[in-house]
């Protein structure tokens, strides 16, 4: 009798289970799968991983209070609850992780402006800027980043704002903004081992701040990382290669004289005898029997 009676309780609950599943099965489930569609569609990175796991948890605990509203979907809500709770635990690491590599906001905007449009993460940025220890320099107006001839070249730095006037022997060559590389010149023309001293004069027309890496901690840093030492080395030559385009037609003395700051000494050619003469210009150096010499027609 009583095993009779427990077969009926069986198939009872078998019958309504079935008759259920023949139904829609109702608002809160169709939400939980767009959440999880949401969530799948996350993108990398910190902010892609907080994006997904947030959609994954909403999903997932749509998907609890479904479950829990049917009692022949005890296993599905275990499962279901299980997953919800690691997805909130998910959010909350990523969500920490994601507040301890939050930075000053000088040095975010130069993440923003530099860093970030070259695909590095904000990971990889903060061992760039634990390198300098975080710290940002003032340089107050009239004040000198650098001297001619008595600085030395021991660090690479970079603007963040205000602007810096660059001179040699007392002749203005151009300005260097903000998010610019205060010696990126001097910087690419020494190897690690080498030494050397300024070769031209950078002074503060007005308050500037700036970001320095030592160059010992930064090559330590560059031999960790070799993505971020090509960042750098990228980085470094199109700064260079602004800095040249920006003296076209403009560094002349007052003899007429053209600065080149891809020679390391500043050498000088004169412009206006090489516009009105059309003979071979010799190379400095050069001795005049070693000259080429052009044959009559």
């Amino acid at each position: 009798m009583e095993s009779s009676t427990h077969d009926n309780e069986n198939n009872l609950t078998w019958i309504m289970c079935s008759k259920w599943k023949e139904n829609s099965e109702g608002s809160i489930f169709h939400l939980a799968n767009m959440f999880l569609f949401l969530g799948f569609m996350g993108g990398s990175g910190f902010y892609g991983l907080l994006y997904m796991f947030t959609f994954l948890a909403l999903g997932l605990f749509c998907y609890t209070i479904w479950a829990w509203s049917d009692v022949c979907t005890t296993d599905t809500f275990s499962w279901t609850f299980v997953l919800f709770v690691v997805s909130v635990a998910q959010v909350v690491h990523v969500s920490y992780r994601l507040r301890s590599v939050t930075f000053d906001k000088e040095l975010q905007e130069l993440f923003n402006f530099l860093f970030k449009k070259l695909g590095v993460s904000l990971t990889q940025y903060g061992k760039i800027v634990s390198c300098c220890e975080g710290d940002i320099h003032t340089i107050e107006k009239d004040h000198c980043f650098a001297m001619e001839g008595k600085t030395a070249i021991d660090k690479l730095s970079v603007l963040l704002s205000g602007r810096i006037r660059v001179t040699v022997n007392g002749e203005f060559l151009h300005y260097i903004y903000p998010f610019q590389f205060l010696d990126s010149p001097e910087w690419d023309s020494l190897k690690p081992s080498e030494e050397g001293v300024f070769q031209v004069t950078l002074r503060a027309d007005n308050t500037c701040k700036y970001v320095a890496w030592r160059r010992k901690k930064l090559y330590l840093l560059f031999a960790k990382h070799r993505y971020i030492a090509k960042i750098f080395a990228l980085l470094v030559r199109n700064d260079i290669a602004d800095k040249l385009y920006s003296l076209n037609d403009k560094a002349f003395d007052g003899h007429g004289f053209r600065y080149d700051l891809r020679l390391p000494s500043f050498c000088h050619v004169p412009v206006p005898e090489l516009e009105k003469t059309d003979a071979p210009a010799a190379v400095p150096g050069q001795s005049e029997d070693t000259m080429p010499i052009e044959s009559a027609p």
